[in-house]
């Protein structure tokens, strides 16, 4: 072989190494990313392919026990052991996942929408308008969260979707004061004098300008209070005024297992867990969110 055909070998393997490296390479942003901020996702991922498709991770039933199986320790079958009546605690966590994030997702959904758009409303309205709206948001802040959403919950009935509607009444007022302040801000900026100086209308300006400006701080509150629902939620379902029993809620898993927290405490511990982790990994994909408003 010749000294050409030599150095054109090497460079053809050079050139598919290069290649090889560049296509098994991570992203330049994913390289990026902080080690805690890729934990974070990858909690939320997990939880989210939980609630899309349980039966991709395990293949007990949430809702069958075992005979035999109760109060089972966790082994290489249960991973996290079995209940009082011998059903799979990682399975009823897993297929449980559904009910608490779906919660979650419509009280964050419930509260942004009607949060956001009265403040707009009264960000963008006359002076007596805006004073009367931003009265009863004060009123709102002023009850505490639980018992507001424990009166809607009697009203309403218990239920996962009723306590995930009383969660979102919760938030409403702090989505609305938060929008409305982003609202006042952005509408005396100089671009935005400068549309209705053009001519624009108001509910153009406003749709154009005003909005695509101001929301992204309520986006960001939207990722954080995303985990307080969650926490919310199986807090209602402790107490009883979620999901009824056999339904593998979150937090019906901890109020069943606090019987036997002396004889089985994974029945408390991992459902317990879990939640804490979900709440900390939406936290902190937040203030991921708020620093990039800022």
């Amino acid at each position: 072989m010749t000294t050409f055909d030599t150095i054109q070998d090497d460079a053809i393997a050079s050139r598919h190494g290069q290649r090889a490296g560049r296509r098994f390479s991570l992203p330049h942003f994913v390289r990026r990313l902080p080690v805690g901020l890729a934990l974070s996702w990858l909690v939320l991922a997990i939880a989210f392919l939980w609630a899309v498709a349980p039966w991709l991770f395990t293949s007990y039933n949430p809702l069958e026990g075992v005979g035999g199986e109760q109060l089972r320790r966790p082994d290489a079958s249960h991973l996290l052991g079995t209940d009082a009546l011998g059903r799979d605690l990682y399975a009823r966590i897993v297929y449980g996942a559904v009910h608490s994030l779906t919660g979650a997702f419509v009280a964050v959904a419930l509260g942004l929408i009607v949060g956001t758009s009265i403040g707009v409303i009264a960000g963008s309205v006359r002076r007596r308008v805006d004073d009367a709206i931003m009265r009863l948001v004060d009123v709102l802040l002023s009850i505490p969260p639980l018992m507001l959403s424990l009166s809607i919950i009697i009203l309403l009935g218990f239920g996962t979707v009723n306590a995930a509607v009383a969660v979102g009444v919760t938030s409403v007022a702090r989505f609305a004061r938060l929008s409305r302040s982003e609202v006042v801000r952005v509408r005396r900026s100089d671009y935005v004098e400068a549309a209705f100086g053009s001519g624009g209308t108001f509910a153009a300006v406003l749709w154009r300008h005003v909005l695509p400006n101001s929301l992204t701080s309520v986006l960001a509150i939207a990722a954080l209070q995303f985990g307080s629902a969650v926490l919310q939620i199986s807090t209602l379902g402790f107490l009883g005024y979620g999901a009824p029993p056999p339904t593998p809620e979150w937090g019906l898993l901890i109020a069943e297992g606090r019987n036997y927290i002396s004889t089985a405490w994974w029945l408390t511990t991992a459902p317990g867990v879990i939640v804490v982790l979900v709440v900390l990994a939406a936290n902190r994909v937040s203030q991921s969110f708020g620093k990039v408003a800022a």
